[in-house]
């Protein structure tokens, strides 16, 4: 296990917070405009998570997370970056299958709408499920947002190396193995089926 990074996964400031509070093992992922190749890839598997305000949209969350989020005018980001907690990608699951992904709404805080949009958008190209064992660090740290940071992308690099010595997991092993097996009877072995 990792003792310091500085790599971090860019996502929604109500998803990292639905992560850290164990709401959460789930990311939906299709990627961002600027992409390594133009499609979503997994860069590291030990990332901080790096919480982003801009395109939140409150009508793609289910009612509990949407009442969450602040809108705020294209552009615009914190003076600071909260960086709160890191985690382990486990497991990644490229779906095609709508069914599949609808089974999967009541393990993630997004909406139907959300699932269809993300589907129907590069409907090549697969939606990533991303299942993270999280952990909250002992120390909040709080980052001054640079421009680098910036921009639709999923990694990023941080200009300095946080310490994860001491953090906590959100949920227990045996809670996070339980929705791991639980997720992964759902997807089965259907998720190797090409998009059309």
């Amino acid at each position: 296990m990792v003792t310091t990074t500085f790599h971090a996964l860019k996502e929604w400031a109500v998803a990292v917070t639905a992560l850290e509070a164990g709401k959460t093992i789930m990311l939906l992922r299709k990627g961002g405009i600027h992409e390594r190749n133009g499609r979503f890839q997994v860069v590291h598997d030990e990332v901080l998570l790096y919480p982003t305000y801009e395109h939140q949209q409150p009508f793609l969350l289910k009612p509990e997370y949407a009442d969450l989020v602040y809108p705020v005018t294209p552009g615009w980001h914190p003076q600071t970056i909260r960086i709160g907690s890191w985690a382990k990608i486990t497991d990644i699951f490229p779906v095609c299958d709508e069914l599949i992904v609808n089974a999967l709404l009541p393990f993630h805080i997004w909406n139907e709408h959300f699932i269809s949009d993300r589907l129907k958008w590069k409907a090549r190209q697969p939606l990533y499920i991303l299942l993270l064992r999280t952990y909250n660090l002992s120390h909040v740290r709080e980052i001054p947002y640079l421009p680098e940071y910036g921009g639709c992308k999923s990694w990023i690099q941080l200009d300095e190396t946080i310490n994860l010595q001491g953090a906590e997991p959100a949920l227990s092993d045996s809670t996070y193995n339980q929705l791991v097996a639980e997720i992964r009877d759902i997807v089965g072995d259907k998720f190797y089926a090409p998009c059309v």
